[in-house]
């Protein structure tokens, strides 16, 4: 077994030469073979220093507490460092319980390593763990990143070196060194789907299907594993190239995703929820396929709101965002404007991480380059209506009469131009005297639009814009 770890932990270049490595013990047997089995492998793997980890749930009373006791008594006994903590997990907010003791542990390990200048911590995940792991996953409908399994190596340092290694062989080592591990009771309770699937259903598949099935299923862990690893790398390359991240959201065009394979698509969508809710907890294969069907359907429009996401389509546009309750009047702004300002004037927009700037200058020239271009947009000073300009969003029923046409409503403008419909309601507008005088993206209005005999000019333009 000893051998099987060494491979393991090279194969997948589990810990470098001079690495200190946390070993997190439960007091159970895996967790006690895989200390052990590290501390007889340290010199052979230039391990500089074992560290033990405990951090105790506290959700069995007094078993708990001496689970905590005996890790700390092993790790006195071997002459080993030792960290042992408390969660209080008693109410995790309406969570469920298994997934808030999951994410305390991760944070224990997380802070463990920056206090104790840990390069990597392991935990004693076996073979029957990852073929545990796949059938549960299996039965939840997981596509192949869910098939993965139990990884060898996490991107924030968790290595699993007993991987290969199956839990008969953990306790036979432990039988044959004479050492002592803890019993959890919990781990009986069939309560647990997990707890059904260890001692019902996987010995059901062993005696009456095939004997070698935790083989198998870890097998299949390695090759959808592997698979994985290449996709990932493809989908990053066409995410960079499709995907674009905005301040609190990420678009595609529909186009565009509609001329890859199923396959990708998923996986780019899945990217897009991970980037935006930060994780892919309670996100399964009927909430991806309800997105594509957004993407290939006729209208132009549809919402699709899934666990911690609101995904919007509008004409070729798809958004990614978090759910957001918000009224329109939370969106609402409106700033008025100094006409004899001197200097630049910044207005942020706080919907899309960018701000309009505004100034007032006397032209030298009359040449109209650059007059109407989506860098900068002129006003004449002089044409301005009296009383106040102010730059506000837009509101349901504003028009604006644009050169060599009638008045026209900006609401039908955002639909000849295409525009979203998460845009719309703080797209800046320009108000002076009752009148829009200008709008992002459509320009200037006729009634004040700059001449040959301009003399001076209120310039706009938008800096930063990320929506």
């Amino acid at each position: 077994m000893l051998d099987r770890i060494l491979r393991t932990v090279a194969e997948h270049a589990q810990i470098a030469a001079g690495d200190a490595v946390g070993v997190a013990v439960s007091g159970g047997a895996d967790s006690v073979c895989l200390l052990h089995a590290l501390a007889d492998l340290r010199t052979a793997l230039g391990i500089a220093r074992l560290h033990v980890l405990h951090l105790n749930h506290g959700l069995r009373g007094a078993d708990s507490d001496a689970d905590a006791d005996f890790v700390a008594r092993l790790a006195e006994s071997m002459n080993l460092d030792c960290v042992v903590e408390r969660a209080n997990l008693q109410d995790p907010g309406g969570t469920n319980l298994e997934q808030a003791a999951r994410e305390a542990r991760i944070d224990f390990f997380r802070r463990a390593m920056a206090d104790s200048g840990l390069q990597r911590i392991a935990t004693a995940h076996t073979r029957d763990d990852q073929a545990e792991t796949v059938l549960y996953r299996l039965m939840r409908g997981s596509g192949t990143a869910g098939l993965s399994g139990i990884r060898p190596v996490t991107r924030d340092g968790r290595i699993r070196p007993l991987l290969d290694c199956g839990r008969t062989e953990v306790e036979e080592f432990l039988r044959s060194r004479g050492l002592i591990w803890r019993e959890d009771r919990s781990n009986a309770d069939r309560r647990f789907a997990r707890n059904r699937i260890r001692h019902e259903l996987l010995p059901l598949l062993e005696r009456d299907y095939s004997p070698a099935i935790r083989e198998i299923l870890a097998a299949t862990a390695m090759i959808a594993r592997d698979e994985e690893a290449w996709w990932e790398e493809r989908t990053e390359e066409v995410f960079a190239l499709t995907g674009k991240k905005k301040l609190t959201s990420v678009l595609f065009r529909t186009d565009e995703l509609s001329r890859h394979p199923a396959a990708l698509v998923r996986r780019l969508l899945r990217r897009a929820f991970a980037e935006v809710k930060g994780d892919l907890r309670s996100i399964d294969l009927p909430h991806v396929e309800r997105v594509r069907a957004l993407i290939h359907q006729t209208e132009g429009h549809g919402r699709v709101q899934i666990p911690g996401l609101d995904i919007m389509r509008s004409f070729e546009w798809l958004r990614v965002a978090a759910p957001r309750v918000e009224t329109r009047l939370q969106g609402d702004y409106c700033f008025p404007v100094d006409l004899t300002l001197r200097e630049t004037a910044r207005f942020p927009l706080a919907s899309t991480g960018g701000c309009m700037l505004l100034e007032t200058r006397a032209l030298v020239h009359t040449s109209p380059e650059g007059a109407y271009n989506e860098i900068v947009d002129e006003l004449d000073l002089a044409k301005l209506q009296p009383g106040p300009v102010e730059l506000r969003n837009w509101h349901p029923g504003d028009e604006i009469e644009l050169p060599g046409r009638p008045s026209v409503k900006i609401k039908q403008l955002f639909q000849q131009h295409r525009i979203p419909l998460w845009d719309r309601h703080t797209w800046p507008v320009l108000e002076s005297g009752g009148t829009i005088v200008w709008s992002r993206e459509f320009g200037v209005s006729a009634q004040v639009a700059r001449t040959d005999s301009t003399r001076s000019v209120l310039r706009v333009r938008e800096q930063g814009r990320t929506e």
